[in-house]
Order: C-alpha cells, then structure tokens, then sequence
C-alpha cells in the first residue's frame, strides 16, 4: 500500500487507510484499531503522499523523510517515542533531517513524523518510494516511436474544444427543451 491511500483525518487520532468513496464522503479504516468510520466531505482530511515538511532549501515530501527515518533506523521502528520531552524529538529529528527548518517545523509536527511512522511500520506498510515517478520513468522508456507519434498530435485543447461543440449541455448555456404537456397548463 502506498501513502496515498494513507489519511490523517482532523480530530481523529492516529492514521486511517481509505476503503471507498460514498456520496457524501469515503469510509475509512483506522489503522490502530482496525475500526472502520464513515468521513464527511466537510471534515478536515491529508492526505500522506500530499503532506511535506519544510527545509532550509525546499519542501521534502513526507515520504522522503520517512526514507530518511527508516534509514537512520535500518528499517526497523524509531528509537524514540513521539510523547519524548521537546529537546529530545528535536535532536532525533536534526539527526534524521539536519536541514529541516526549525522556525517553521513544531515540535507538534515533528511528534505527528514519529507517531506516523511507527504506525506505518507496525501495519508492515514500510515502502515509501515514489511509485508514480517510477512508472512514469518506466512508460518514457518503453513507448514506441508511433505511440509518440500518435500522442503528439491528440492535444488536450483540441479534445476539449471537441467535447464543448458536440454537446450543448455541457457548454455551461441552459437549453430550452420543447415540453408539450408543460405548455397546456
């Protein structure tokens, strides 16, 4: 599994792994209790491939620090608890990303990184590579020459343009429709 489908849902305790979408929101199982929630639209929800954590330079994905964790721990479980006094989580996490931003990076966020990962690690979900970058790289090498070709010329603009024109009712304009039985009355 990986951290797209990993949810942190406000005021809700630890993380949640998403089941399905339903027509007012999406169920989700908790991933320390294994009980499974129905989540509003209106609630406030993260999503954990979505999250980054500031550095000094840039924005490092969430997974990337976890990579980081995991290698500083050699893949096993951190070596401090997130509920660990201030000091403490901040020293751990210099050791894990001596670039992270201090000004902007809270003891709250550094608690959430440790808390997570932990739970990740005890629910065996521990590959926190960037599969959408792999399989972009792997689809780049491995097209043909005519399906370039073919792409090339389909542009998204000219599809859209296409899709308006066919449909009146897409076009955002209201169509009057001829209604007999409406008139009479």
């Amino acid at each position: 599994m990986t951290l797209d489908k990993i949810l942190s849902i406000g005021g809700k305790p630890g993380l949640y792994k998403l089941i399905t979408q339903t027509r007012g929101g999406f169920v989700a199982e908790s991933l320390l209790d294994k009980k499974r929630i129905t989540v509003s639209l209106r609630t406030n929800v993260s999503v954990l491939s979505e999250i980054a954590m500031y550095t000094l330079e840039e924005e490092l994905p969430l997974r990337e620090v976890f990579l980081k964790v995991q290698e500083k721990e050699d893949g096993g479980k951190t070596s401090i608890s997130h509920k660990d006094d201030k000091l403490k989580l901040e020293e751990y996490f210099f050791e894990v990303l001596p670039n992270y931003d201090e000004d902007r990076v809270y003891a709250s966020d550094i608690k959430k990184v440790i808390q997570w990962y932990n739970i990740l690690h005890e629910n065996g979900i521990t590959d926190f590579s960037d599969k959408k970058a792999e399989k972009s790289e792997g689809e780049s090498t491995e097209k043909k020459p005519q399906e370039k070709k073919s792409q090339e010329m389909k542009s998204p603009d000219t599809k859209a343009v296409a899709k308006k024109s066919s449909n009146p009712k897409s076009s955002g304009k209201k169509v009057a429709q001829k209604n007999p039985a409406a008139r009479k009355k």
